[in-house]
């Protein structure tokens, strides 16, 4: 499990001033360099490729998408670098064509070229070195991968959720969808309409008590793959903190300042959450998980389960008045007409 950098800039906001502008520009230049120089230039014409290498080190397993990127002649991410005995699943997303996978040295090759949705090739990278592979129909178009094992990674090197695919979204496993979560994560810290997108992990963490002051989880909103762990971990800032779904699905429990919390996510569902004590300060998140959706209605969240039973009990009662109201009434009158009793 891997702890996220956290942002204290956003990319919008740099790109607001003219010395973004600037490092934008020698930022793009020294990307084109990266591209020629790293792998001895096989990832130049790549499709997905800036200069960039996805980290999976610490992944006992890891999914390559085939067929990824805006025209679906990439494998996304290209280049990831995982550690000795870690097995490579590649997943063919049904699109682009008919693709397979070849390495460059024979030592592996997933068979003739196939476009089903959700074919699968797996190998497992024992030895330390740099693998260079290809699919076989579109090599010319610059659908190139690398498998870094080991201490052979060259160029930057970033979690998958910061890579960028070459049509702008973000590329891990696969392309994120963008999501506004109904406006839930509008005021949430941290947030900056993003998410961060770790398919292909098994296991995730997300900080409680993250931001300048303790009051966020980090990050605030991610994407994961069914059957996914996430580990919430606090930071001691901020008070005390809980994890509490809006869908009822899981609780942390009481506010604490320190532990870990964790939850395997199986279904796909959209979830968002809170920190109880400090969910009017902001401190919000959200799970996508696979292709998102509703949670469903029985995992309605405690509190408006809770509003619900009052408001079920309270129409009850006034059933039941509005039933004996007429009986009160007539009884009134009836004992009116016949009078007070007469002494004897």
């Amino acid at each position: 499990m891997r702890k996220r950098p956290q942002r204290t800039c956003s990319r919008r906001t740099l790109l607001k001033t003219g010395t973004g502008a600037a490092v934008t520009l020698a930022a793009t230049s020294g990307t084109a360099l990266a591209q020629d120089e790293n792998y001895d230039g096989y990832l130049a014409d790549a499709m997905n490729y800036d200069g960039r290498t996805a980290d999976y080190t610490g992944q006992d397993s890891v999914t390559v998408k085939v067929g990824a990127g805006s025209v679906n002649l990439a494998f996304g991410p290209a280049a990831i670098t995982v550690d000795p005995g870690t097995e490579v699943t590649w997943e063919w997303t049904g699109a682009g064509g008919a693709h397979n996978v070849v390495a460059e040295d024979g030592s592996f090759r997933s068979g003739d070229a196939v476009s089903t949705d959700g074919e699968t090739f797996t190998q497992t990278f024992e030895s330390e070195g740099v693998n260079k592979y290809y699919c076989n129909p579109h090599k010319a178009s610059g659908m190139r991968g690398v498998v870094a094992v080991g201490d052979t990674a060259e160029g930057e090197v970033v979690a998958p959720g910061q890579l960028q695919s070459d049509d702008g979204g973000s590329e891990s496993t696969g392309e994120s969808a963008d999501y506004d979560f109904d406006g839930y994560l509008d005021d949430a810290n941290l947030y900056e309409g993003s998410v961060e997108d770790l398919r292909g992990e098994d296991a995730v963490t997300v900080e409680v008590g993250a931001g300048s002051i303790g009051l966020a989880f980090g990050p605030p909103a991610i994407h994961v793959d069914p059957g996914t762990t996430v580990t919430w971990e606090w930071t001691g800032e901020g008070g005390g903190h809980n994890v509490v779904a809006n869908t009822g699905a899981f609780e942390s429990g009481e506010p604490q300042t320190s532990g870990t919390y964790e939850y395997t996510f199986e279904e796909d569902a959209t979830h968002t959450y809170y920190c109880r004590p400090h969910e009017g300060a902001g401190m919000k998140g959200a799970v996508v998980v696979g292709a998102g959706g509703s949670a469903g209605e029985e995992e309605s969240s405690g509190p408006q389960t809770a509003a619900n039973d009052l408001a079920l009990q309270t129409l009850a009662a006034m059933l039941v008045m509005g039933l004996l109201s007429p009986i009160i009434f007539l009884l009134f009158v009836r004992r009116k007409m016949q009078g007070e009793p007469r002494p004897e």
